[in-house]
């Protein structure tokens, strides 16, 4: 593998050193230099497009070209007259100056190659084609060649590090801008122009007077001759795996239709490969384009999340069958009315296997080190249904409506053998649903009264059911079970809960807007959040014989004994007026303001009323400097209050599993915290450096903690008011510079966390810091193959109570695509991970895939693939790691080697 590495980093070092540069300024007929104009260099040989640049403020460029070659240099800048002159390279670097004049005659010279990177005003605008290879079949494929952006490995875009929130296609919304579906099933031949909206507003009355300076957007353009037809792609395979008796198949239909009046997209998925179109967690944090009118306003309401644990990731398993089916329209009846929605169905099947070693690095606590093996099957089906309705008469009016239901049937079924515990058999079960509704009026009065109004409605109704049987093998568990007052003259224990978790919550604000003058405006917020969140909850079992038993626990808390069941409702509200003022003064922006809060605080279980109403002021301050276009830096400072949700007030017992009990406090105050972010980004189109960096520090000075207390393994928890401060300090940054055909970047964070934490009545402080660099060269040539080469190096150090763990993990890893002949396309992927600390031994594991795909030509209608995963047949990956009190190592046992052949047919 080293022999690989060194032979590509040679190939791509040479591939450097065989040019030369030509450089020069660009200015106009007076001689003033000319900031962004377009250079671009056509290879008069092949016909081609082989360099372009973007002078800078001084009017410089620099084009990078081959020796020897005859060149044909064009350079056009709006309002004069473009340039087109023949260049003649040969050994040694070249510097010539362009002068252009005034655009006043009918003969000027037609470009006849686009630029592949353009600005206009905040957007920037990418020609796909311009960098496309031939290897290239979905859209990831084209945005990660696009200088300034990136996927990351959650599969979402990134632009300039900022992830982006909403993708269109056509002017168009795709699934609500879920980047995720849209970059791995739109085909890469359909795409014409990548448009990155920068300071991105959805309603234009307010982009003038709210900051979106995070706020990214990427539309997708499509080439002539996509709309109004269908196009899009089917494929279908099948294949063997190490076992005789399992069958590959796969299905993939993925069809789009697009006409200025309506659209339809309909994705489906149907394997057995892992190839997971959408995981769970995907489809939980699918908001739909969802957000809370009070983001903003200082206050964290958690509503809890009531779903299954999951035993592992989605892709971290040893079958998984998959089932998707997504379709997603919008209508135009009219100018003024655009309709829209989607409907995902998603079923995926699972089995797993984890072995794991848990070691409590406290000895004083009594804790048992634990071996488990856990073997499991997971199946959820999970059902999405959106509506939306943008009403738009007039520039001074538009009203917005949008309905998200969401539903699922999920059940765990997990058999875990414990070193200290025995043998278990887990089940969870969970058919939740929730509704959300979201209604927005704006309305510009004047030029200088603007009016918002944003309501938000959720309901929201949890069942999650559980179910252990076992737990006799061993004594570890017999005092839980006399506290809990189980029956304990039976062969095994048969131990249940039933819990309901219903929250209905209206989270609405009115804005004000008056625009004092051309620099600045003031801001007013009148707004509510109404919470209502009702928890029932009963802990039982079944004997031997099958009969129902109630128990009654011996657990006391402050010599009161504690239910196995709960009954409480939870009502929070919360007013609250808020007044910003904005100022623009040179490159400065500046946004002072403070919201001023009326909070009430009300929990009835069991007979009895625990209220709590105060009020808070919570400033908050921004400072932004706007260097350049593309260049700024951002200093914020916010307080925010956050409140917990109603199983945490809930002061009888619960079952988060077996080993883990909790019951709340129900005079739980809120947690105040300090927050700090320092955010730099600049975008060099001269030189195509991206240069991100984000810094943020948090101190949390009231503090919600629990306090744990071991029986064995086996944690019980409750919850309290601490003024023992936790502090967190986290940098990220990221610089790319682009060399030609060779692209550069360096990642790297940096995290501090100080947390106090309370078990078995002692107080300790643990401090971790973690650090990790990513390093990454990248090249793309059009008709030389491509290779990326990236290497990950993290570093993390936990200080537990005077204990020092140091854990290292090293991962190089190799991407290589070549598109050959003009119709064979090889692909293949290969990385390597290390994992070693001062406390185990070194681990590591590796993966190697590769796909190697015939199509006669890039407009052939049929493509032959042949596809391999887990190549070197690896059986598992392992991981090693600490939380605040222990270290732990496990092995996660993933599919097997699948080579697969598949047929793709393109509309």
């Amino acid at each position: 593998m080293k022999n690989v590495l060194a032979l590509l980093c040679l190939l791509i070092a040479s591939s450097s050193f065989a040019q030369i540069k030509l450089q020069g300024v660009v200015k106009d007929s007076i001689g003033t230099p000319l900031e962004l104009a377009n250079v671009i260099a056509i290879n008069k040989d092949s016909n081609t497009l082989e360099s372009y640049g973007i002078t800078d403020s001084a009017g410089k460029y620099v084009l990078s070209l081959s020796k020897n070659t005859l060149y044909n240099i064009q350079i056009s800048y709006i309002g004069l007259k473009s340039v087109d002159e023949t260049i003649q390279t040969k050994e040694d670097d070249i510097t010539k100056n362009f002068n252009m004049v005034s655009d006043n005659q009918l003969d000027a010279v037609e470009i006849t190659y686009e630029m592949p990177v353009t600005i206009k005003g905040d957007t920037l605008i990418y020609n796909a084609d311009s960098f496309k290879n031939g290897s290239e079949r979905k859209l990831e494929d084209v945005l990660k060649k696009l200088p300034g952006v990136e996927i990351n490995d959650d599969g979402q875009v990134e632009v300039e590090g900022k992830v982006v929130d909403k993708l269109m296609v056509n002017g168009k919304d795709f699934f609500d801008g879920d980047s995720k579906l849209a970059t791995k099933n739109i085909p890469s031949n359909a795409v014409d122009k990548v448009q990155v909206l920068r300071n991105y507003s959805e309603v234009g009355q307010l982009s003038g007077v709210q900051n979106n300076q995070d706020n990214v957007a990427i539309n997708i353009k499509l080439k002539e001759g996509k709309e109004n037809f269908w196009f899009g792609d089917v494929t279908v395979g099948g294949g063997v795996a190490p076992s005789p008796t399992d069958e590959l198949y796969l299905v993939q239909p993925k069809l789009f239709y697009y006409s200025p009046k309506y659209s339809i997209n309909v994705i489906g998925d149907l394997n057995n490969t892992g190839e997971v179109a959408l995981t769970g967690r995907d489809l939980r944090n699918f908001g739909g384009g969802f957000r809370a009118p009070s983001s903003s306003s200082g206050t964290s309401i958690n509503l809890g999340d009531n779903g299954l644990r999951g035993l592992t990731n989605l892709g971290d398993a040893q079958s998984i069958e998959s089932k998707l089916g997504a379709v997603n329209f919008s209508y135009a009846p009219n100018k003024a009315l655009d309709l829209s929605g989607f409907i995902i169905y998603n079923a995926n099947r699972l089995k797993t296997r984890q072995e794991s070693f848990v070691r409590y690095t406290d000895s004083d606590l009594g804790i048992p080190d634990e071996e488990t093996v856990q073997t499991g099957r997971e199946a959820t089906n999970q059902g999405l249904a959106k509506l939306s309705a943008s009403y738009k008469p007039n520039t001074n009016n538009q009203l917005n409506y949008d309905i998200l239901g969401r539903i699922s049937d999920d059940s765990e079924m997990n058999n875990e053998f414990s070193t200290v515990v025995g043998t278990t058999n887990q089940l969870d079960e969970a058919k939740p649903y929730s509704i959300n509704q979201n209604v927005n009026y704006y309305y510009t009065l004047n030029e200088t009264n603007i009016f918002a109004f944003e309501a938000q409605h959720l309901l929201k109704d949890e069942d999650p059911f559980y179910n252990v049987i076992g737990l006799k093998d061993e004594d570890a568990f017999e005092n839980t079970a006399s506290a809990l007052g189980l029956d304990v003259n039976q062969n095994d224990y048969n131990l249940n809960q039933e819990r309901r978790i219903k929250s209905n919550q209206l989270d609405a604000k009115l804005d004000y807007y008056n625009i004092l003058n051309s620099k600045s405006n003031i801001n007013f917020t009148l707004g509510t959040i109404l919470s209502n969140q009702q928890f029932d909850s009963n802990i039982f079992q079944f004997l031997d014989d099958g009969t129902f038993f109630d128990p009654t626990a011996t657990l006391t808390n402050d010599g009161d004994l504690l239910r196995n069941e709960n009954d409480i409702e939870y009502n929070f509200s919360d007013v609250y007026l808020g007044l910003h003022y904005t100022l623009k003064t040179g490159k400065f922006t500046i946004t002072p303001g403070f919201s001023v809060h009326a909070y009430g605080n009300k929990n009835t279980q069991f007979g009895t009323t625990y209220e709590d109403n105060f009020l808070r002021l919570l400033p908050d301050f921004e400072t932004r400097i706007q260097f350049k276009k593309s260049e700024s830096l951002t200093l914020s400072y916010n307080m925010q209050n956050s409140f917990t949700d109603v199983t945490s007030l809930a002061e009888g017992l619960v079952l988060n599993n077996y080993n883990s009990i909790q019951y709340g406090e129900p005079n739980l105050q809120n947690a105040l915290s300090h927050n700090i972010s320092l955010r730099y980004f600049s975008f060099n189109l001269f030189n195509y450096t991206n240069v991100f960096a984000f810094f943020n520090y948090n101190k949390n000075i009231d503090q919600i903690r629990s306090l744990t207390d071991f029986d064995n393994v086996i944690r019980t928890s409750t919850y309290f008011n601490s003024n023992f401060a936790d502090e967190s300090v986290s940098t990220f940054g990221r610089i790319q510079r682009t060399f030609g055909k060779l692209r550069a970047s360096l990642r790297a964070n940096f995290n501090y966390s100080k947390i106090n934490q309370f078990v078995q009545d002692e107080r300790s402080v643990n401090e971790s810091f973690t650090q990790s660099y990513t390093p990454e060269l990248s090249t793309n040539f059009r008709e030389w193959p491509n290779v990326t080469l990236k290497y990950r190096h993290s570093i993390s150090n936990t200080n537990q109570g005077g204990d020092d763990i140091k854990y290292t993990t090293s991962a190089p890893s190799v991407e290589f695509d070549a598109y050959i002949w003009d119709s064979l396309t090889l692909k293949t992927d290969y990385a390597y991970t290390n994992q070693k600390s001062n406390i185990s031994p070194s681990e590591s594991y590796q993966t190697w895939n590769a796909s190697l795909a015939y199509r006669k030509d890039q407009d052939a209608k049929w493509e032959y693939q042949i596809k391999a995963s887990n190549l070197l047949n690896i059986d598992s990956n392992v991981n090693n790691g600490s939380s605040n009190i222990s270290v732990y190592s496990s092995e996660t046992f993933i599919l097997p080697r699948f080579i697969t052949f598949r047929l793709t047919y393109t509309l």
